[in-house]
């Protein structure tokens, strides 16, 4: 939202104030409450017209501080907000002359007592940002009511990320985003999932508090600045200082919370119906009977919306023409080792039983005048469940308690995005504020049942609608993407933009959902499909089972899930770490080279982890380009060795895909290719590349639970690798890919291998010392 009219004049209707001076402080232990005229005080009579702005700050985390600025205070509260997880940090203020301070940990907010107004954030002796001439302000718009605005600074060279899912451009430096859920599909500027955060490469990132719209300018009305405002009287946000990005992240997560630990099994491979395609019991089987019968493993089987009857959505009764044995079909897909997912949506069809179930005990939402809020956009007559209500809530749980009953494992939680504001919520809330925030509520209750009924670690969804906090409650699917090598990579653009908004699990419809993909596209999504933290060949109107494309698209799908699956003792551990910390598996590379500019703007490639480099290939021939940052990279593949920093150009085949290694890394690779869960520290084979002089490694094999089985510790010294293990291993190897040059070995066994030299301790628990002939 623009209030001015380029550099000097206001907008027709705007009437704008803005601070001119910290007249007044007032200092507590852990806050400061700054109050400020919109125009300098030079008489007594000068007080005696406003408007007078209050500015509060306060800390609720070391390195992070609250900004809260508030015009008319007398305004009814409104709900929902946000749940917070604060703390009770260190805080120390100062007051003087020249400035009021308030310090938390490694950041402070100074407020200038001098006659120009500004407040600036600073770490250290840099300033981080700042909020200056014109930044805040309390503006009267005719005809659209009051609203609140701040503009913090953009420095030369700053570049702005996140703001949830967003598909436009990468870097948001120039965009307009409003936070507005909104069912747009992943090739518009609208998005699914809108958080209010952002961060940038100069070491600190902003959220604003609010779960209705917020309109943010970013560089597009101020080019030197952010500008976010919201409607009412007042406007609260953070500054969260790292210094670098993965800290930023750390402490966002720490506030508003951290992913839950997905289950190992919904790492594997996901094979759904299709959206409108024909199917039944039958359909099904065949599908996972060929899967069977090609040696393709498969790990859960998902039933898109049509195992309801059409226009019951949602009565969540099986379709009794399609599926007439719903408990005895389930029994039959779990004996062979599958999870089962079934679709879901928070809406109620007017042909369900449940409408007039819901509408009698008033678990729907209402229009004002007490009518059930209707309309015929998705589902004839249907209406929204009001997650507000307990009983609702309940209600809602019991229908998926009976289907886990009968052996459902988990659910896609689907839309949530296009919600009313002419309704009344049972609690009261704000339909405005709701808008947004129905989404939390709605994968919340899910969420919350399938914990209660299979304990913590197993609760697992398939969600498209978020908003913060929305991150407890993985895995968040793109959406709709267009069967085309351009939505493949806007796909990409948005879930790497959602891990820089706090979210630790994305995946994506392999193929892309609308429109039946080319058999080459399909080929090169599968590689960018498992190599993404959750897998799924899931299409609109079009069966994604890999044989209706040709023989080689199946080739390509037991390669890639093989890989996955022989990859998850290392993936499992950076998911563990994701929900320790709410850095994501699935990573933009600023993440993990915040010092090399070149990362800044890449978004065709990504890390999985901290070691492993992916780049997509977007293309029919297989021509890709990627970038390398400083270091010898491995191929994983071909264990070919490449110098950055520098662009790479390759030409690859559907079986192969650019999968570097970083130097100075260590993979656990299990020797399971069949299925994501497994006793990782069984059998396990570490993967050493580049390992460098002086700096150890630990590498830990977790359990499926998430705890630590196993570590091993790496060192380089000279021409001496030593290896120490604890925990329980069995049967590990240590690989030392690319070096053949082992002169001897205290504690095992060498072996020269075309991959490199293969070490073979003499027991599970020997430590290893190996003598090489020249450092490498």
């Amino acid at each position: 939202m623009k209030f001015t009219d380029g550099y000097w004049l206001m907008r027709e209707g705007v009437d704008a104030a803005y601070p001119a001076e910290a007249y007044d402080v007032v200092s507590q232990p852990d806050s400061l409450t700054v109050y400020a005229p919109t125009q300098r005080i030079l008489h007594r009579g000068d007080t005696l017209k406003g408007p007078l702005l209050t500015i509060h700050f306060s800390s609720p985390l070391p390195d992070v501080i609250r900004v809260k600025l508030t015009h008319f205070a007398g305004q009814q509260p409104k709900t929902p907000e946000f749940t917070l997880f604060e703390q009770s940090p260190d805080v120390t203020t100062a007051v003087d002359a020249n400035a009021a301070t308030l310090t938390s940990g490694g950041l402070s907010v100074r407020v200038s007592r001098t006659e120009t107004w500004r407040v600036d954030f600073v770490a250290g002796e840099q300033v981080v940002t700042s909020s200056g001439f014109r930044g805040m302000g309390a503006v009267e718009l005719e005809g659209e009511g009051h609203f609140m605005h701040e503009q913090l600074a953009l420095a030369v060279g700053e570049q702005v990320y996140g703001l949830g899912e967003r598909f436009t451009p990468f870097v948001k430096n120039g965009q307009v985003v409003d936070i507005w859920n909104r069912d747009g599909g992943t090739g518009s500027e609208q998005a699914y999932k809108n958080i209010p955060f952002y961060l940038t490469n100069r070491g600190y990132g902003v959220f604003v508090n609010h779960p209705e719209n917020v309109s943010f300018e970013v560089g597009s009305e101020k080019v030197s600045r952010v500008q976010f405002s919201v409607a009412g009287h007042a406007l609260e946000y953070f500054v969260i200082y790292g210094p670098t990005p993965k800290q930023v992240l750390e402490k966002y997560t720490a506030l508003t919370g951290r992913p839950a630990l997905p289950p190992a099994w919904s790492f594997g491979l996901w094979l759904t119906t299709s959206f409108t395609t024909s199917y039944d019991e039958a359909t099904v089987t065949s599908f996972i009977q060929g899967m069977a019968d090609r040696n393709l493993p498969l790990h859960v089987f998902h039933f898109d919306c049509f195992w309801m009857r059409e226009f019951n959505w949602c009565d969540f009764e099986w379709d009794p023409r399609t599926f007439p044995d719903p408990v005895g079909m389930l029994q039959r897909l779990k004996d062979r080792e599958l999870h089962i997912s079934v679709w879901i949506n928070p809406y109620i069809g007017q042909r369900s039983p449940l409408f007039a179930e819901g509408m009698q005990q008033g678990y729907l939402l209402q229009r004002p005048n007490g009518d059930v809020w209707q309309w015929d956009l998705w589902q004839p007559g249907m209406a929204l469940v009001d997650f507000t209500n307990p009983d609702a809530c309940r209600w809602f749980g019991d229908k998926l308690r009976a289907l886990l009953d009968m052996g459902v494992d988990c659910f896609k939680t689907d839309f949530g995005e296009r919600i009313p504001t002419d309704v009344v919520y049972a609690d009261g809330s704000d339909p405005v504020k709701m808008h947004n925030y129905y989404a939390y509520l709605y994968n919340k209750t899910v969420f919350d049942v399938l914990q209660e009924y299979r304990g913590s670690g197993e609760a697992v969804v398939f969600a498209r609608s978020a908003t913060v906090g929305g991150q407890q409650f993985p895995v968040h699917w793109g959406g709709d993407s267009d069967s085309t090598f351009e939505s493949m990579a806007e796909s990409l653009r948005g879930g790497l933009s959602l891990g820089l908004s706090g979210f630790g699990f994305w995946s994506h419809d392999i193929g892309g959902f609308e429109g039946k993909p080319p058999a080459d596209l399909y080929k090169r999504w599968i590689a960018f499909g498992l190599l993404s933290s959750h897998s799924r060949l899931h299409g609109s109107h079009s069966y994604r089972v890999p044989w209706v494309f040709d023989e080689e698209a199946v080739d390509v799908l037991r390669q890639f899930t093989n890989l996955k699956c022989r990859l998850m003792p290392y993936l499992y551990a950076q998911a563990v770490e994701a929900a320790r910390t709410g850095v994501p598996v699935m990573r933009a590379m600023l993440l993990d080279f915040p010092d090399d500019p070149t990362c800044g703007y890449l978004d065709r490639q990504y890390m999985l982890g901290d070691s492993l480099l992916v780049a997509p290939v977007f293309s029919y021939d297989g021509s890709v380009s990627y970038y390398l940052p400083a270091g010898r990279w491995t191929h994983f593949l071909t264990g070919q060795v490449l110098e950055g920093p520098g662009w790479i150009h390759e030409t690859h085949d559907v079986l192969s895909v650019p999968l570097l290694v970083r130097p100075n890394s260590v993979i656990a690779v299990g020797d399971r290719a069949d299925r994501p869960d497994y006793n990782y520290a069984a059998g396990v084979t570490l993967q050493v590349y580049e390992l460098a002089e002086g700096q150890p490694i630990t590498t830990t094999i977790p359990s499926l639970g998430g705890d630590e089985l196993a570590s091993l510790k790496l060192q380089r010294e000279g021409r001496t690798i030593t290896v120490e293990p604890t925990g329980s291993l069995n049967n590990w190897r240590v690989l030392l890919v690319g070096d053949r040059s082992v002169r001897s070995i205290e504690g095992g066994t060498a072996e020269n291998q075309a991959t490199g030299t293969l070490v073979t301790p003499q027991h599970a628990g020997a430590n290893l010392m190996i003598l090489l002939d020249m450092a490498p």
